[in-house]
């Protein structure tokens, strides 16, 4: 790969740090500004680089961050062969973790692309999504992320009336509209509560809850904006079908439904239910060497934390609403009753295969052929 000029970039808010070599030469170091002329200046630079070679390939790699993928669609419009690789399977060490700079970062991924490319090694890359999948995701991510903050403003006003000794004394379970009355009436002075004895309810503490319960109005409202919008978004073409199909599951609403499908994106990719298993951080990691060789640890956690999130609700509300997975579950910690969690994981992981499998066609994409006898069928459950 003489003919290719490989590129490493480590990519900043306001920076843009580059190796560049062709073959085994040394490294080249280049810094462009992470700004418009910049980046102009570095496309202009390294087509002129490859003109000079006669036409050699650009290849350009940099670690996936909060950026985006700005800077791939600029390359890629350029002509310029582009990688994003995922940070978490770089190679790192203590070593150079104490001796973290810059120039360093780059040459460590630089070293993985001609590695990729001299030797054939594997280069560990991100799936990228295309540009509508991505503004779709934006959405999505905005209505967990007001959630999060519903959830929170919440917990605030439970905390504030612990610290006064308020206790909600009604029937019916929190934030009921008798509840949510009854916190109106306090955040506006129009019942005086009963607190324990050295504890006082003033001015201060009616301000506090009155400011809580105002932010927690605007924000329900917000909810209620990004709900309808999100509701729109699984009618457009590209999600109806499926969405209704993954929605149509008990335990999954709308939005899990929507967040499943906008955080995978395309799901023909994974070729069977372990990939995606892999991909959801669903599987055990491993620490084997020597003698040992099955030594399982926790889950890997790897690809998109609000997937299993929405993965661990959908999976409680259908214990809840289905009885063949209440069922399920029961008979899973009937075996161990210390392990409830690794039952959870495993009804998450269930849950998502089936969401995966309905997303797809409503049927398994697999073709494999079913067992003809008990002892094949054995076989198949335990290679699975």
């Amino acid at each position: 790969m003489s003919d290719c000029i490989m590129t490493a970039c480590d990519l900043h808010d306001r920076s843009l740090v580059l190796k560049l070599a062709r073959g085994t030469e040394q490294p080249t170091h280049r810094v462009f500004g992470n700004d418009r002329p910049g980046r102009e200046a570095m496309k202009r630079e390294l087509l002129a680089r490859a003109k000079a070679a006669g036409g050699a390939r650009i290849v350009f790699a940099y670690e996936a961050s909060s950026q985006g993928f700005g800077l791939y669609d600029e390359l890629t419009e350029a002509g310029i062969t582009c990688h994003v690789l995922a940070p978490t399977h770089l190679p790192r060490s203590p070593r150079s973790e104490r001796r973290k700079t810059d120039a360093r970062d780059a040459l460590t991924i630089l070293e993985v692309l001609r590695g990729h490319l001299l030797a054939g090694n594997e280069l560990p890359t991100v799936w990228i999504p295309d540009r509508t999948t991505r503004d779709d995701r934006e959405l999505v991510r905005a209505r967990l992320d007001a959630g999060d903050k519903l959830t929170k403003l919440k917990v605030q006003v439970q905390s504030l009336l612990k610290r006064h000794g308020l206790r909600w004394s009604g029937a019916h379970g929190s934030w009921t509209n008798l509840h949510c009355r009854w916190l109106a009436d306090l955040a506006e002075g129009r019942c005086v509560p009963e607190v324990e004895s050295g504890v006082s309810w003033g001015t201060g503490a009616i301000g506090a809850l009155g400011s809580l319960m105002r932010q927690l109005k605007s924000l329900e409202g917000e909810v209620a904006i990004l709900d309808a919008s999100i509701e729109s978004l699984a009618e457009e073409p590209r999600y109806a079908a499926a969405a209704r199909r993954v929605d149509a599951l008990k335990g999954v609403g709308q939005l899990a439904a929507m967040v499943f499908l906008t955080e995978i994106g395309d799901l023909s990719r994974f070729r069977n239910r372990r990939q995606l298993a892999a991909y959801l951080g669903l599987v055990p990691s491993s620490n084997e060497s020597g003698e040992r060789r099955d030594r399982k640890g926790h889950i890997t956690r790897q690809g998109p934390s609000r997937v299993r999130k929405v993965l661990c609700q959908a999976f409680w509300s259908a214990i809840r609403s289905d009885p063949k997975v209440h069922l399920w579950y029961a008979r899973q910690v009937r075996r161990n009753p210390k392990i409830k969690k690794i039952a959870v994981v495993a009804g998450m992981r269930r849950l998502a295969i089936v969401m995966w499998r309905r997303g797809l066609s409503g049927d398994p994409p697999e073709t494999t052929p079913q067992p003809t006898n008990k002892s094949e069928a054995a076989r198949k459950r335990q290679a699975a």
